[in-house]
């Protein structure tokens, strides 16, 4: 007779629909995130934002209600809040040399929320964070030396031997790219657990607005502030690891010539950034062959036998990568709950769409697809591509 488990299935059953993570290769055995304590609905967004930036120019509050509405985001989380333009009302007005004011409140922020992550995924792997042989630490947002990873790393009571990466200012790719280094990590040190944390805050572009950088309008109506973190390592422990995602193949790519569509200058100001509008286009007219490469290392053809877990760095981005690859509309399912309920948070935010992804993964049970592609894009333009297999349901 067979035994019973918890959830009333049969251990063949379990057995049967569980894949066994491939020997040698990185998986993802833990994942938490983190986020500022100001909740920000998108309906309540531009007048927030106009009173604050003290604007106006009825023209600029129209479009950017425009904006807010095509963006389709409906909350977001936010560092910035009133007690900070109170104490630094110099942060919304036009041409003042702010840089240092706004490194003051970015670099304990990206720390705090990178540890509040961290524990909550520390928590969820269930082991000592002794146990943690190295951290990857992602973020566009603080600027200093030491980085935020020997911060958080001594906040988090890591062993002072642990080896140390950071990885500053890749944009919205940046989470990706802390996955491709964490799998290579994990897959050259036998034994090791490799904690990957990125942390963003939009508080080094926040500005009022000017017609002449409509784009700081876009980061208005479209960025958000958090964190995430991940576990990774190589032959998880029965028993005691539930690893739920491996990572199978990693790939990043560069399109010559394109440096220039997503600029960002740090300035006195902070950073401003320029997004040339040919994007969009850019990245469907080269998403295709990439996936196609990333693919291939395991044979694999039809897009839609895949689960995606895409970086969605916005509707239009979403859109035309849906409509080039024929996708099923189910498919893109995760990265738009994630823009949706978090904005686009930088480099964090294709943990979110992982975390959807999950979910999802597990309520399909046995019928949920094996194999997954994690596709991020940013400055460059760069392609970062990892090849995923889901294991746990």
């Amino acid at each position: 007779m067979a035994q019973i488990n918890y959830n009333g299935e049969t251990k063949q059953h379990l057995s049967a629909a569980r894949r066994v993570a491939t020997p040698g290769k990185a998986t993802v055995l833990a994942l938490g995130k983190a986020f500022p304590s100001q909740l920000v609905p998108q309906d309540c967004l531009v007048e927030g934002y106009i009173r604050d930036t003290k604007c106006a120019d009825l023209a600029i509050k129209e479009k950017l209600e425009r904006l807010c509405k095509t963006t389709t985001v409906k909350t977001r989380y936010t560092v910035m809040s009133k007690e900070i333009l109170d104490k630094y009302p110099e942060l919304a007005t036009e041409g003042t040399p702010t840089i240092k004011q706004r490194l003051d409140i970015a670099n304990p922020a990206v720390v705090q929320m990178a540890k509040e992550a961290s524990i909550s995924c520390l928590r969820e792997w269930k082991r000592p964070v002794t146990d943690i042989t190295h951290i990857v630490y992602v973020s566009s947002s603080e600027i200093r030396l030491p980085g935020g990873d020997l911060h958080l790393a001594s906040e988090l009571g890591l062993r002072n031997d642990v080896g140390r990466v950071m990885l500053y200012f890749l944009g919205c790719y940046g989470g990706v790219t802390g996955l491709r280094v964490a799998k290579d990590i994990a897959e050259n040190n036998p034994g090791s657990r490799v904690l990957l944390t990125t942390s963003e805050t939009t508080i080094l572009g926040f500005r009022p607005p000017n017609k002449s950088r409509p784009y700081d309008l876009v980061g208005a109506a479209l960025f958000g502030d958090g964190a995430a973190a991940v576990v990774i390592g190589s032959d998880p422990i029965t028993g005691l690891e539930s690893p739920f995602m491996e990572l199978n193949f990693a790939m990043q790519q560069f399109l010559p010539g394109t440096q220039n569509i997503i600029d960002g200058q740090i300035t006195e100001e902070g950073i401003n950034f320029k997004l040339g509008r040919e994007l969009p286009q850019k990245i469907e007219d080269n998403i295709e062959e990439f996936c196609r490469k990333v693919m291939k290392r395991s044979g694999l053809v039809e897009y839609n036998d895949l689960f995606w877990a895409v970086h969605p760095g916005g509707p239009a981005i979403l859109n035309r990568l849906e409509t080039k690859l024929n996708l099923g509309t189910e498919k893109l399912d995760c990265s738009r709950r994630a823009l949706r309920d978090y904005g686009n948070v930088s480099s964090n935010t294709i943990f979110y769409v992982m975390e959807y992804m999950k979910e999802e993964l597990m309520m399909k049970k046995e019928d949920a697809e094996e194999w997954g592609l994690a596709l991020a894009f940013g400055p460059g333009i760069t392609f970062e591509g990892i090849l995923l297999r889901g294991l746990h349901y």
